[in-house]
């Protein structure tokens, strides 16, 4: 392929990923957020899938079959406990301004300078390598694909620097990591842009990966199981889709899936994308499940194109870059230019986003305090500007350092192997970060000896062995006999521990004696005021426990050196800004009337520590101020206030939320009271306006009578007839406000006994048959006839159904129907009819006494709208419920149930209801 073509292709790539970053950044700064979304931030988090992932999963699986798995099992496994984890780690980044995991060691264990600069040594020294792995791997894949048909890849040793596209590489993602993540000195303020380029590298990797996934799987073996047939043929493929049989496997995944667990919390990329760039802790909730289903999606094809490739090339191919040259050798140029597209997005993702993490522990937490310890900056005035020319510095050093490493080490490792040895030197912060945050027992000592112990069992395991294979530099007899002839320390058996693989052995030894010497260490020494605080604040974050009221510092200082400390760090108009906030929020106009307490000494350090980290912060400010030591069980006093404080703030306010409570329970009993009111003034105009009509009628018809004695014989009978149905329809009325009464004041005289729901049911019918005839009604019925008897009232029964049937007839179009069933342990009846339906907002209110819901036209039913209610009394007094289902334009069924009893229990009742 046309070189020209392939960097052409390559900057362009970088090009976008530019364009897309400095567009986050602008919207950013015109505060149109783009990554306060949980998916950005999930996407953001596959930063985890590096080259290693891209080339070296495939690699691994190539030669060991589903070994690969642990590195992104642990991470699923990790994800699932986040919200226990990851958020308190947050939760505490974010209330103590945490720039990186060395700051977040550092601060808490009392913001030792100490531990902040081991942590920053550790992980340069075990993050190097790595970033030689993505430079490797871009260089690797980008000569493969210029050179192809020829697998032979050019000697490192005899390339010059200008002539190697490694160099080029680097030189240009450090380019990128300068422009993205030096722009500003806050570096608790979010890198967006740089967050928004990692998530859309993020999917072009899984599309690429994907791509070469289906094409190899599908368009060359037809599917997968072609593939895993032809593989199954050869005994060595065979065995690699199966679980190994070899000794210690079981060890070997328990400890290298803890490794990942570790790693994805721990690598510095890992804790500044999930904790130093997030915005909103409830984006973690997304992550949990969306960050292993990307895991899924880019490892769903790893052991297919492992498969492939060693069925195509015999072993005459690097596995590593089997993704790039199964396309290749198809002739599919296109899709292997995009697999070396996703390659180098992987690649870039990991560098940038690393480097710039590490060059801000190395300027904040290494070269910055012995800077400020040895006095050469203290005439200095433009510090910001000092301090990001050595992030920037940093970066390049970084990259040039990964680079010069792959330089050295060349072919002779993979890129799994280099992955994982980084793994493990980041996996010793676990028990001072781990316990730190669950254990307030845990000193500065303890951290320290576990964090060297750890480190010193971790480079003798690990790295010294690689370069005394890879290098030359010591006697090869140092692994085979041990330093002095010793066995027990021969590197990769330690102790006589044999046959485990090198990273499990290291691992295990390296993170048992930082364990035991963190737990023994802390033991053994005591705290100092500032970690005993640190501790408290740290482990006890979720109880809410305001910074501002542990105020563990006593001495003197002045406002104006505060002011001008802020000023050279922040400069002037900014220093002036957060002053003038702080004397607002103190009720002080001007800052320079400020008394210098211990609250405003603290604020001026949390502002400088989101700008040059904890430790350094304690540094500059203790040059300003001078403090006086406070006794341990001076400090203990003051929790046990301040606990006593909170505990006493929190009883105000959960009191505060029991009446607030209160307050809206009375709101809305006084809103109901009012709505009773005024349906009871609906009702008794209702009611009256109901008893007019009828008596209106009789009057008028009786002095027509009385007035025309002459009137012929059928108009005086038809007078009659209507007098008659209109007294009968006022004692229906008069009947039900007497009955809805008794009910309600609870003297209504129930005649219990043994009733057969079927006949009531049929009587019912029988008696409103005339209404549905009148109206053209349909009525259908559906009743067994042998249905079990129930214990209630019978005539209260009759009226239940005479008010649904009348009801039905009232609103039904052309059709009612009526079932009775036997459900379960109940009697159920349903009325359905075809009329216009009840609106969800309604279904309840209709039960309500007074209530009378409007029909869909906007009138008022005609009358007193106490025939539901009743019912609704009269069927929960018998034990049962009645409700309402319903479609809008599509008819309402009413529907109850009431209890069957066995004949015991209805001896029993009807032996009480006797007379």
């Amino acid at each position: 392929m046309s070189l020209l073509l392939i960097a052409l292709a390559s900057f362009t790539y970088i090009g976008i990923l530019f364009a897309i970053a400095y567009y986050g950044d602008q919207q950013a700064e015109r505060e149109r957020s783009l990554v306060n979304n949980p998916y950005i931030y999930a996407l953001s988090l596959a930063v985890y899938c590096t080259a290693w992932t891209f080339y070296g999963s495939v690699g691994r699986a190539a030669t060991s079959g589903v070994d690969f798995l642990p590195t992104y099992l642990g991470p699923t496994l990790m994800a699932a406990l986040w919200w226990f984890v990851l958020r308190k780690i947050i939760r505490i980044s974010k209330t103590q301004r945490i720039t990186s995991i060395a700051d977040f060691i550092a601060s808490r264990y009392g913001k030792s300078t100490l531990l902040g600069g081991i942590v920053t040594l550790i992980a340069v020294l075990g993050i190097t390598p790595y970033i030689a792995l993505q430079l490797k791997a871009v260089s690797v894949s980008f000569t493969l694909l210029w050179h192809y048909p020829s697998l032979t890849l050019p000697d490192l040793e005899t390339i010059p620097f200008l002539r190697d596209t490694g160099f080029y590489v680097a030189l240009m993602m450090s380019l990128f990591a300068i422009l993205f993540g030096t722009r500003h000195l806050d570096v608790t303020e979010h890198h967006e842009g740089l967050v928004l380029a990692i998530a859309f590298e993020s999917v072009v990797k899984l599309v690429a990966f994907l791509s070469v996934g289906v094409f190899v799987t599908f368009g060359l073996f037809g599917g997968l199981g072609n593939l895993f047939q032809a593989a199954a043929e050869h005994a060595e493929l065979r065995a690699l889709f199966t679980f190994p049989d070899t000794p210690h496997v079981y060890e070997n995944w328990f400890w290298l899936t803890t490794l990942a667990m570790l790693a994805i919390i721990l690598l510095p990329r890992q804790f500044q994308m999930a904790v130093v760039e997030n915005v909103d802790e409830r984006h973690v909730r997304t992550a949990i499940w969306l960050f292993p289903l990307y895991l899924f999606l880019i490892n769903i094809f790893v052991l297919p194109i492992a498969l492939a490739g060693r069925l195509t090339f015999a072993g005459d191919a690097p596995p590593d870059m089997y993704v790039l040259l199964l396309p290749l050798v198809q002739g599919h140029n296109w899709l292997a230019f995009l697999a070396f597209l996703g390659g180098l997005s992987a690649a870039t993702g990991m560098i940038i986003v690393e480097t710039v993490a590490l060059s801000t522990m190395l300027s904040n937490d290494l070269i910055f305090p012995l800077l400020l310890r040895s006095g050469i900056l203290r005439e200095e005035h433009n510090l910001p500007a000092i301090l990001l020319r050595l992030r920037r510095g940093a970066i390049v050093m970084l990259v040039f350092l990964g680079y010069l490493y792959f330089r050295l080490t060349g072919d002779t490792i993979s890129l799994v192997s280099i992955g994982l040895i980084s793994f493990a030197a980041v996996a010793q912060f676990a028990p001072a970060l781990l316990g730190g945050i669950y254990w307030k027992g845990g000193t500065r000592l303890g951290a320290f000896l576990g964090l060297a112990g750890g480190f010193l069992i971790w480079f003798y395991t690990l790295p010294l062995p690689t370069f005394i294979q890879t290098t030359g530099w010591l006697s090869p007899a140092l692994l085979d006999r041990g330093p002095w002839g010793l066995a027990w320390l021969r590197p990769y058996a330690l102790f006589g521990l044999e046959g485990y693989d090198p990273i499990v052995h290291a691992l295990f030894w390296s993170l048992t004696a930082n364990s035991l010497l963190y737990i023994l260490g802390s033991l053994w020494s005591r705290q100092s005021v500032l970690e005993h605080r640190q501790a408290a604040l740290f482990v006890d974050v979720f109880r809410h426990i305001d910074t501002s009221q542990l105020h563990l510092w006593r001495g003197t200082a002045s406002p104006l050196d505060l002011q001008t400390l802020l000023e050279r760090f922040l400069g002037r108009a900014r220093a002036h800004e957060v002053m003038s906030e702080f004397a607002a929020r103190k009720g002080v106009n001007d800052w320079h009337d400020l008394e210098p307490d211990a609250e405003m000494v603290e604020y001026v350090e949390r502002l400088l520590a989101g700008s040059i980290g904890a430790a350094s912060a304690r540094v500059a400010i203790a040059s300003i101020v001078t403090e006086e030591p406070l006794d341990i069980a001076e400090v203990i006093h003051m929790l046990d206030e301040t606990s006593q404080v909170v505990a006493y703030s929190r009883r105000l306010e959960q009191k505060s939320r029991e009446l607030e409570a209160a307050t809206a329970e009375l709101r809305e009993a006084n809103r109901r009271l009012k709505e009773l009111d005024r349906l009871k003034d609906e009702f008794i105009s209702t009611v009256t306006h109901e008893l007019r009509t009828p008596l209106t009628s009789i009057r008028a018809l009786t002095e027509i009578l009385r007035d025309n004695p002459d009137l012929p014989p059928e108009q005086r009978q038809e007078f009659l007839a209507i007098i008659t149905k209109e007294s009968e329809r006022l004692s229906r009325l008069i009947n039900q406000v007497l009955d809805f009464a008794k009910l309600e004041s609870g003297t209504f005289k129930w005649e219990m006994g043994a009733v057969n729901l079927a006949n009531v049911v049929r009587n019912a019918i029988h008696a409103t048959q005339q209404l549905f005839d009148e109206r053209g009604i349909t009525l259908e019925a559906t009743i067994p006839d042998d249905v079990p008897t129930i214990i209630a009232d019978e005539d209260r029964l009759m009226q239940v159904m005479l008010n649904l049937l009348s009801n039905a007839a009232k609103f039904a179009r052309s059709h009612v129907q009526v079932r009775l069933r036997v459900e379960n342990a109940y009697l159920r009846v349903d009325v359905q009819d075809d009329g216009p339906g009840v609106a969800p907002e309604y279904r309840e209110a209709i039960f309500d006494k007074f209530s009378q819901v409007p029909l869909p036209d906007g009138r008022r039913p005609h009358g007193t709208g106490l025939g539901l209610p009743i019912s609704r009394a009269i069927i929960t007094q018998l034990g049962g419920h009645i409700w309402v289902e319903s479609e809008v334009g599509k008819g309402a069924t009413f529907a109850f149930i009431l209890p069957i009893v066995s004949s015991e229990e209805q001896a029993r009742e009807l032996s009480h209801v006797a007379p």
